[in-house]
Order: structure tokens, then sequence, then C-alpha cells
């Protein structure tokens, strides 16, 4: 199966060769309290940080996923207060998912069709966290690094935390205008799922270690506690991190791998303009992610390009939430190979006017 989903998608092309190594080199049966395995983690953060531009002060803390990110920051990284921006579904779970933990916490939701105006937010004194999600894989929507800059320039004093499931390691992003950076590897990493990464700024391991929590197994401080040995606070998904060392690796830097995508979008965008049966969801440019397209349509058709791109052995993502009728969602995702963007193409054009 050829998959476009967004995410789980498709896995790197390399990951075959790496498992047998894993298994050759007993990778799996590894003890995360070894040596081996501590090597394993310094390597990977090393590659992240290398391939990724991420400040060498950062921190690297490897989780289950981008949800469970949600729940470290909101136990152990606020005390009350945080402010939500939000444009889509899973912006807006992150939301809900804190006021679980944080009662007092504030959400604000814009339009996915304007960009995030900085300067016309009126975040409260008493806010200790701001979130944001860079890439709303619902709607195909992002936030660009001048709007992350400007809303550190405009609240240097408030941590920032930023949901870049589904662009980290496919888009060049600015690390140090925010605090925390979290992404599940089942996307532009190219892996498969069952692992998420938490990139931290010095400030945000002081925060924590001032609210000192550590009254569950997934504390951050408790992590960061074990991180610093580059060991986890409990057994982790040792296969899947060394995959992910062995493909960043392997990488091109992050500047190549972005103008790669984006002229993989400019030629998405070229090929849509064609036809008048469906439209890009997002309007205005500026505001439309390049690892994320959505297309809206009629229903009867969306439903029909979906089934028949299943019966070819094509996968292409449903629409999420209130756009699941008339939307489907393609992946830009690095792993995706240029001919089954033709084999998809070729489909598309057969069945669009």
């Amino acid at each position: 199966m050829i998959t476009f989903y967004p995410g789980p998608s498709r896995i790197n092309s390399k990951i075959p060769d790496y498992f047998k190594d894993a298994v050759l080199d007993g990778v799996m049966s590894l003890n995360h309290r070894s040596a081996e395995f501590e090597k394993i983690y310094a390597d990977c953060v090393q590659a992240l940080k290398e391939k990724l531009s991420i400040p060498e002060d950062y921190e690297i803390l490897f989780t289950s996923s981008a949800t469970e990110c949600w729940e470290i920051i909101a136990q152990s990284l606020i005390k009350a207060n945080s402010y939500h921006i939000y444009n889509g579904a899973f912006g807006e779970k992150w939301f809900n998912y804190t006021k679980k933990i944080r009662p007092a916490a504030q959400g604000f939701s814009f339009d996915r069709q304007k960009a995030l105006d900085v300067y016309e937010l009126d975040i409260p004194e008493e806010t200790e966290l701001i979130a944001v999600t860079q890439n709303e894989t619902s709607n195909g929507t992002a936030l660009n690094n001048s709007t992350i800059k400007n809303l550190r320039e405009r609240y240097p004093d408030q941590l920032i935390a930023v949901d870049t499931t589904s662009s980290m390691a496919g888009i060049q992003l600015d690390f140090a205008d925010a605090d925390i950076w979290f992404a599940s590897v089942q996307k532009c990493f190219g892996l498969p799922a069952g692992l998420g990464i938490m990139i931290c700024s010095p400030q945000a391991l002081k925060i924590a270690t001032g609210i000192d929590e550590k009254a569950h197994y997934n504390s951050f401080n408790i992590m960061a506690e074990n991180m610093r040995r580059y060991q986890t606070s409990y057994t982790p998904n040792v296969l899947n991190i060394y995959f992910l060392m062995r493909v960043m690796q392997d990488a091109k830097s992050i500047v190549e791998v972005e103008q790669k995508l984006k002229d993989r979008y400019k030629d998405w965008l070229n090929f849509f303009a064609r036809f008048k049966s469906v439209n890009l969801l997002i309007k205005d440019d500026r505001v439309r992610s390049r690892t994320v397209l959505t297309l809206s349509g009629p229903d009867d058709l969306v439903k029909s390009i979906k089934q028949k791109a299943k019966k070819a052995g094509i996968l292409i993502g449903n629409g999420y939430g209130d756009l699941k009728d008339d939307t489907f969602r393609l992946a830009n995702f690095p792993a995706i190979k240029s001919k089954e963007i033709r084999l998809l193409e070729e489909l598309l054009q057969n069945n669009l006017k």
C-alpha cells in the first residue's frame, strides 16, 4: 500500500536495513541502563541537533507520543495558568486536555483562513505558558517562523510550547524562539509510531526545577534527571530510538529537506490548479502548511476519490473532525517517493475535472 496518510505515514525506505542491523547487533535486547543504550541516546541527540539545527544548550527527551507531551507540559511545567492559541482540532484538543489537569487554562481560537496577528493578542499577565500549534494536521494550516518569533518578542517572560507533530524534520524551525518543541516520529521523520520527542530550552528546565513536580512516572524533572545520563525514566522504545538515530545520521540537512518539500508543495499547487472540482481548503498561501495539504470538494466526489485510491493501493488521508466528509488530506513528507506522487497524480487526473 502506498500511503499519503498524514500520520502514520510512509516509513523511511532504509528502515528494513536498519532493522536487520538492530537484530544482528542485539539492539532490541539492550538494557536501557546499559552503556550501549546510553551511546545510542547520545548519538541520536547529537544527530538531531546537527541535522535539525537545534541549539546546543537545548535538551532532548523521549516520550511515547506528542499527546504524552501535552500531559507532561500540563503537570510539570504549569502551576495554574496556560494560554492556548489554536485554529483547528488538534490545538483545541491540546487545550481541552490541559484543562482537565489545569482548570485555569484559557483558550483563544482564530480563523483558519487568517494569519495569526500576535499584536492583537491580549494574553493575561499571570500566564505561565503559551501553547501554539505550529502545524495543524486537521486542516493543513501552519504558523511561520516569523509569527513564533513575534510571539517570543512580545511575551519574553512566558514559556512558549510549540506542537510541531507533522512538521518537525520536514521544515526548518527556529528553535531558539520557543522553549518546548515536540513531535511524534510517524510523520516527517518517517518512522513507525510509538516515539515522541521533546526539545527543551534551559529556561524550560529551570522552570520545571522550580515547580519540582515528581508525582508521575513521566514527570518532567524525573525524565530530565535521567536524560542527563542519556537514560530514560521508564523502559523506552529502544528500537525506535535506534531507528531515529540511524535516520538522522543519514539524513540531509534540514535546509535541503525543506527545499525538497517546498518544491513538491509548489508542484502540488500547479497540479491542482488545473481542476475546478476540488480546491485547496486554505486559501491564503501564507498560512498554508507545506507538509499537509487539505483539499475540499463535494462529499460524493471526495468519497469516490478515497475509495478509488484505496482500490488502486493508494491510501490518502480522510478529512478530520467537522471536515471529515468534504475534504481529504495529503502528506508531503520527506520519505514519500516521487514515483509514488506520479501514481497518485495519474489517479487524480482521471477522476477530477
